[in-house]
């Protein structure tokens, strides 16, 4: 297969990117010599945008696209979506906020179902991301819904980790403190028109501090464009090479690819199916059932 260009001079045809992330997503034929072959453009930083629903994360991201789009730079965002844990589909695949830019020659959208993965984020995510890096964009945005475990998930994926929260979160710092301020390069107090903003990015801050400093807290109000600005201009900025995350990246993602190898031979449709048949069965043990399975495509 060859070679994917990285030139971000030129032209990027959408459709060709379309029809590759079609097939790394599905696993389809000629997936793994895809991903084998990439030539991945390590400056093109992916960006992580988390944290709890309402938050205005599609906002802030569809601001932050605008001011990143500056001197011809190329954008793309996946959105992920959670999956039905019952249809294996997309809850919420018509999910599309960035209408601003849908249409725009330079940003390419695509809204991406977890597919039950735990963490909320599947090895499909990291591995359209790279497909993506390696087609000549400079940006690689990743939304999350911000539910379950995908907050924290997403530090295993992304160079730079953005956790948008609203001062209404004030309650939510017990649970912010469980592991999401860990995760943070930088916290987005969205919305920070309303009443008691300045106060909840003050705590924030002295919350947030750790042993490389103080982590950037950014107060924002994304529908009208206010802050955004001075985030775009740090995530330029931004060196993953020198995050101190940046080995703890790489160890994830090659844990994730491995896993993902020793995963092959589950399928989750086809599990649902032997489960269905073996629960009818007198006895049923789910452990047994497991262990037989097990053996058997060992």
């Amino acid at each position: 297969m060859a070679e994917l260009p990285i030139n971000s001079s030129s032209k990027i045809d959408f459709k060709s990117v379309a029809r590759l992330l079609t097939i790394v997503e599905n696993d389809l034929y000629g997936a793994d010599e895809l991903l084998r072959n990439l030539n991945i453009n390590a400056n093109a930083p992916v960006i992580g945008i988390t944290g709890p629903p309402g938050a205005g994360k599609s906002t802030v991201v569809n601001s932050l696209i605008s001011e990143l789009l500056l001197n011809g730079k190329k954008i793309a965002v996946l959105a992920v979506d959670p999956t039905s844990p019952f249809n294996f589909g997309s809850l919420l695949g018509d999910r599309i906020r960035m209408n601003t830019h849908f249409n725009h020659p330079d940003v390419f959208i695509r809204s991406v179902a977890t597919r039950g993965a735990v963490g909320g984020l599947g090895i499909k995510t990291m591995e359209m991301a790279d497909v993506i890096r390696g087609y000549g964009f400079d940006y690689v945005i990743i939304e999350t819904v911000g539910v379950g475990q995908s907050e924290i998930d997403i530090a295993g994926l992304a160079d730079i980790t953005m956790i948008v929260l609203v001062p209404e979160s004030g309650d939510e710092i017990q649970h912010i403190k469980s592991g999401l301020m860990e995760i943070g390069d930088a916290f987005i107090v969205n919305k920070a028109d309303r009443e008691g903003a300045d106060r909840f990015a003050n705590n924030l801050q002295k919350l947030i501090c750790n042993e490389q400093g103080e982590i950037p807290v950014f107060k924002t109000v994304a529908i009208n464009d206010t802050g955004i600005a001075i985030i775009a201009d740090f995530i330029r900025a931004f060196s993953s090479t020198q995050n101190s995350k940046h080995l703890f990246l790489l160890t994830e993602k090659v844990y994730r690819i491995i896993q993902q190898s020793k995963m092959k031979i589950v399928e989750k449709t086809k599990l649902h199916q032997l489960v269905a048949e073996a629960s009818l069965k007198k006895g049923f043990s789910i452990y047994r059932f497991a262990d037989e399975f097990n053996a058997t495509n060992s």
